[in-house]
């Protein structure tokens, strides 16, 4: 009895720190995003610089999250989800001595390489402590109800610091929380790896992170400038290569970072691309949405926070719906 109270606590904690590291690695989407106005006006910066404040945080999470989880399987999750707070707490720290939007895209990059190792890790922390798929979806509805109440903190941080001090303070919160989370997994998460041996796969990750970078630097210079513009013909060109040759490395490689084989699956693919759409959506949501309410409506970054938080309070609510479906549901392959 005594060893299943335990473990029964066990499991609750290492749930919980898996709920922390999704909340620490979503607070930047819209804390910073409905903070945009402001800093193109103190800063100075273009549509386009502020368009790389948010993909300096989106590029390393696209780039870095097959291979976190990788490392986390070679290394032990223990390490990777400690170094993925450090790295956000240091990312928001940079920001706040930020005194040009260039000093904010090295504070982001670094905040969204650790959000990159925070976002595989938890998920593989519960999918562990919870081996049970029915079981395990009312945890997973958890872990997304945390993810969106860190987009419902966002905004309302962001209004009360603008509101009353400098901007900068708008990244201060992942900071004490970075530092109180990874005191408590020092304690509570051991050092476990995957069952059977994993590798690295450089080829993989090179090619797949010059894709993304890319076609992200393609698709916004583009869209400041023209497309039919020499550099970003050119950075277009080198994502379609480098995509393709991403595709034929995994397809030969012995220890792939991404098994193309689960594309044969109907339903893994249909959630891949919901999951894709959804999050590159919503990335763009924000970003177009703070623009037009801070720069057109003319509102504060206050009252913009709160008409955001109208959106993320559904989709929080959601999360916990979906998660008892996800518990009641047979999975299917």
């Amino acid at each position: 009895m005594n060893q299943a109270a335990a473990g029964g606590r066990s499991r609750a904690a290492v749930v919980a720190l898996a709920c922390a590291g999704v909340f620490v690695a979503y607070l930047p989407v819209t804390t910073v995003s409905v903070s945009l106005p402001v800093l193109q006006r103190e800063l100075g910066a273009s549509t386009a610089q502020l368009s790389w404040v948010q993909d300096a945080f989106v590029l390393p999470v696209a780039a870095l999250f097959l291979t976190a989880g990788i490392v986390a399987d070679v290394h032990g999750r223990k390490k990777v989800y400690q170094a993925g707070m450090a790295l956000c707490a240091v990312g928001a720290l940079v920001c706040l001595g930020a005194h040009s939007v260039q000093v904010v895209w090295a504070g982001q990059l670094l905040a969204g390489a650790g959000s990159a190792a925070l976002l595989s890790v938890t998920l593989a922390l519960i999918s562990r402590v919870v081996p049970n798929p029915r079981e395990r979806g009312k945890y997973i509805g958890w872990w997304t109800t945390c993810m969106m109440a860190a987009m419902v903190v966002g905004p309302l941080v962001a209004g009360a610091v603008v509101a009353h001090t400098s901007w900068r303070w708008i990244f201060l919160l992942p900071v004490p929380v970075a530092l109180v989370t990874m005191a408590f997994a020092a304690r509570f998460l051991d050092g476990s790896k995957a069952a059977r041996g994993r590798r690295l796969d450089w080829p993989g990750q090179v090619t797949a992170a010059l894709a993304i970078i890319a076609l992200v630097y393609g698709v916004i210079e583009g869209g400041a400038t023209s497309f039919t513009e020499p550099r970003t013909l050119m950075a277009l060109s080198v994502a379609l290569v480098s995509g393709v040759a991403f595709v034929l490395v995994e397809r030969r490689s012995a220890a792939p970072m991404l098994d193309l084989s689960l594309f044969r699956s109907g339903p893994f693919t249909a959630a891949a691309l919901v999951a894709l759409v959804s999050f590159l959506g919503l990335i763009g949501f924000f970003f177009v949405l703070s623009l037009y309410l801070g720069t057109v409506r003319r509102l504060d970054t206050w009252d913009s926070g709160i008409r955001l938080i109208i959106v993320n309070v559904v989709s929080m609510l959601l999360g916990l719906v979906m998660g008892r479906i996800m518990a009641r549901s047979r999975p299917g392959y």
